[in-house]
């Protein structure tokens, strides 16, 4: 199938999704701020740099964009209709990395939060923070 948008636009388009600093991830730190949490972002030291970290806690959280990770059944998740097994590649690799990082963080004694954005309502959210002060072996 070709791509309705030339490829000029589709670039410029997708050189404006950022990694840092999403909506959605600026939802969760607010949320988190406002109910007394104080946090790292996007700590370097930790695999896979997660984007809120509460040392307290010994949690790590990462708020992951159903598209990029590959959100199972998800809406937002779906494959584009051009260039189907290059974003296939990629988001089985993205989630490869996830998995993996996940594992290290996890074998370093941290617990992972992973909030997915297509959930980001405050009943989740309330959920999140009743598993961060949850004792400190269990996962999100």
């Amino acid at each position: 199938m070709i791509d309705k948008i030339s490829k000029e636009k589709r670039s410029l388009n997708m050189s404006k999704i950022k990694a840092k600093n999403t909506s959605p991830e600026i939802f969760v730190r607010s949320f988190l701020h406002v109910n007394g949490f104080r946090f790292r972002l996007h700590e370097k030291r930790l695999p896979g740099k997660p984007d809120l970290v509460l040392p307290k806690y010994n949690l790590a959280i990462f708020v992951n964009g159903c598209f990029w990770h590959g959100h199972s059944n998800c809406r937002d998740a779906r494959l584009p209709k051009s260039n189907i097994e290059f974003w296939k590649n990629k988001i089985e690799l993205n989630q490869k990395r996830d998995k993996r990082k996940t594992q290290e963080l996890q074998d370093m004694g941290w617990r992972v939060a992973i909030i997915w954005e297509c959930e980001l309502v405050e009943e989740n959210l309330q959920r999140l923070i009743e598993h961060i002060k949850l004792p400190r072996k269990r996962n999100f």
